[in-house]
C-alpha cells in the first residue's frame, strides 16, 4: 500500500513541529512531505507533492486557510488546524469538515486519523458548499470579544488571572511566561494566539517574543547599541523592540 503522505500549512513554525510530533504519534505510517508557511505556499507545495492530506490552519497571511482550501479541496483531504473559535467551530460541527484544535493533540487528533485512514483511496468530498458556509460565517462574525482572563495550571491548581493585571508576555520555548506584579506563570498559549484574543488598544507586539500592556510602560529608551528598550512599571526586565516595531513609539 502506498505510503500516505501530508503537508502541514501554518505560519508559526512551533505549531507546524507541534503538529509533525503529535501526527508522528498518533500515525506513524503518515510521511510529511513538505511544509508551508501560508495559504499560498500551501497551494504550490500541494501542486508540486500531490499529497494525500494538507493540514490548514485557517488563520495565515496572504490567503487564509479557508480561501486556500477552495482551491485544493477536490485535490487532496482537508483538515482545518484552529485555535479555539466558537462560531469556526459551530460551523464545522453542522458539516462534513474536519478540524483539530491547538494545540493538536488527544481524541480528537486519533479520531481525524482514524477517520482520515477510512477515507484513503477514496475520491475527496465535495465540500464546496461547506467552505462557502464557513467562509461566510467566519467574516460575518459578531463583534469580536476580546479575552478578559488568562487560565495558568499552577501546580494541582488553575489560576485565573486578569488580562489587566498582566504587565507582558514573553515567548519561553514551548510556552508562554506570563509576568505580572506579584510574580510569573507558564502556559501553553501561543503569543500568535494571545495577540488575535487580546484587545490591540491594550497591548502591544513589540517583538516577534513579546506583547506588552501599553499602559504598564514606564520608559522607552535606546542601549548602546541603538536598539530600543522598554521598561514597564514594578518590573526590573527591559524589554527588546524589533525594528519592525519602532513606528509604536515614535511619538513617545
Amino acid at each position: 500500500m502506498k505510503t500516505p503522505t501530508a503537508i502541514i500549512a501554518d505560519d508559526e513554525e512551533p505549531m507546524r513541529q507541534l503538529l509533525r510530533a503529535r501526527l508522528h504519534e498518533a500515525w506513524p505510517q503518515l510521511q510529511i512531505v513538505a511544509e508551508a508557511a501560508n495559504g499560498v505556499e500551501a497551494i504550490a507545495l500541494t501542486g508540486l507533492h500531490q499529497p494525500d492530506i494538507v493540514f490548514l490552519d485557517i488563520r495565515m497571511p496572504g490567503l487564509s486557510g479557508i480561501e486556500a482550501a477552495r482551491m485544493l479541496f477536490n485535490r487532496c483531504h482537508i483538515v482545518f488546524v484552529t485555535a479555539y473559535d466558537q462560531y469556526a467551530i459551530e460551523a464545522f460541527e453542522q458539516g462534513a469538515l474536519d478540524y483539530l484544535l491547538k494545540p493538536a493533540g488527544g481524541e480528537r487528533l486519533k479520531t481525524t486519523c482514524a477517520r482520515l485512514q477510512a477515507r484513503l483511496g477514496k475520491a475527496p468530498d465535495n465540500i464546496e458548499r461547506q467552505l462557502t458556509q464557513l467562509l461566510a460565517h467566519t467574516t460575518q462574525r459578531k463583534p469580536q470579544e476580546f479575552l478578559k482572563w488568562i487560565q495558568a495550571q499552577v501546580g494541582s491548581s488553575l489560576r485565573m488571572i486578569s488580562t489587566r493585571e498582566v504587565l507582558f508576555f514573553r515567548a519561553d520555548e514551548k510556552y508562554t511566561r506570563v509576568q505580572t506584579m506579584e510574580g510569573e506563570v507558564l502556559i501553553r498559549k501561543t503569543l500568535k494566539e494571545l495577540e488575535d484574543e487580546l484587545d490591540p488598544k491594550e497591548f502591544w507586539r513589540i517583538h516577534r517574543s513579546t506583547l506588552v500592556r501599553v499602559d504598564a510602560i514606564s520608559e522607552v529608551k535606546r542601549d548602546l547599541r541603538g536598539r530600543q528598550m522598554v521598561r514597564v512599571r514594578h518590573s526590573d526586565e527591559e524589554l527588546e523592540v524589533s525594528r519592525g516595531n519602532t513606528h509604536l513609539f515614535q511619538q513617545m
